[in-house]
């Protein structure tokens, strides 16, 4: 078994990040960002796993899927898991009831099943966010593993519900379930430090793109030195990575990861499967 997995997860969003995550529906030229993302930043990156025979995974939002098919099938087509992304990509303490959040990812699947002929077994909440329903609806809907949920860095581990933040008493963590996580970071995600937006909620962009690459680079030699078994999740976006100046650096960053003795690229339903198997929930 490897003593690294590295899971290079793209959040393939295109248009939907601007038509819900901004409130723009009524801007074209943010739109043309993620036609971008479909027309120019996947091919890139496909090409650059074809050339390097690195397996990723795509968590993808039904709207994606049925707005750029051909996009989406060559994903498919590549052999790269493609998992659940949200149908909108509206954070799912944004939806007025349970029932319209539960719709939307139901929503989301059926597109997934349409393209590859399966259903997800994998969540990455847009945003990664959670409402209070969320974990109960990935539950109900058969989901096997989620990354969205940071309470580690380096470590799956299974989920908990019926936690509990009382002003005036102690943290509660809950139970665990059996989805298990995958934890993701705002430390290993291109979009905050790389993407400028004029208007709120997020301001920002013009950071030291060598600086962020380095972070990454670094975080990952960290967790070889230090963590047995680490599982190391990078989230990109093609609108955002697949830019020409990216692409170069990226390789570089992919070439120093699997040149490294014991580690493995792999899909993260590879990675929770392999998890679950080896952690039984029962035996939690």
């Amino acid at each position: 078994m490897a003593s690294a997995t590295v899971c290079v997860s793209y959040h393939f969003d295109a248009v939907s990040t601007w038509l819900w995550a901004f409130d723009a529906w009524d801007m074209p030229t943010r739109h043309s960002r993620g036609v971008y993302g479909a027309d120019v930043g996947t091919p890139r990156l496909l090409d650059l796993h074809d050339e390097h025979d690195l397996p990723s995974t795509w968590c993808i939002p039904g709207h994606t899927i049925e707005s750029f098919p051909a996009a989406c099938e060559a994903i498919a087509d590549a052999g790269h898991g493609i998992q659940h992304h949200g149908w909108t990509h509206r954070g799912p303490s944004s939806y007025e009831s349970r029932e319209a959040e539960r719709a939307d990812i139901e929503r989301g699947i059926e597109s997934i099943v349409a393209l590859t002929g399966e259903r997800p077994t994998g969540y990455a909440s847009p945003a990664w966010d959670f409402s209070e329903h969320t974990l109960d609806i990935l539950l109900e809907l058969g989901f096997e593993w989620d990354s969205s949920v940071m309470a580690a860095d380096f470590t799956p581990h299974y989920l908990r519900r019926g936690w509990r933040a009382p002003a005036d008493a102690p943290y509660e963590r809950g139970e665990p379930t059996d989805i298990v996580e995958l934890p993701p970071s705002w430390e290993r995600d291109d979009f905050p430090p790389f993407t400028y937006t004029w208007a709120g909620p997020h301001r920002m962009g013009y950071t030291d793109e060598e600086m962020i690459f380095r972070k990454w680079r670094d975080q990952f030699d960290w967790m070889c030195e230090h963590v047995d078994g680490g599982v190391y999740v990078l989230t990109l976006h093609p609108q955002v990575i697949g830019q020409a100046h990216r692409i170069g650096r990226l390789e570089e960053l992919l070439e120093h990861m699997y040149s490294r003795d014991g580690v493995e690229f792999e899909r993260m339903a590879t990675v929770a499967k392999r998890f679950r198997e080896q952690n039984p929930p029962e035996a939690q």
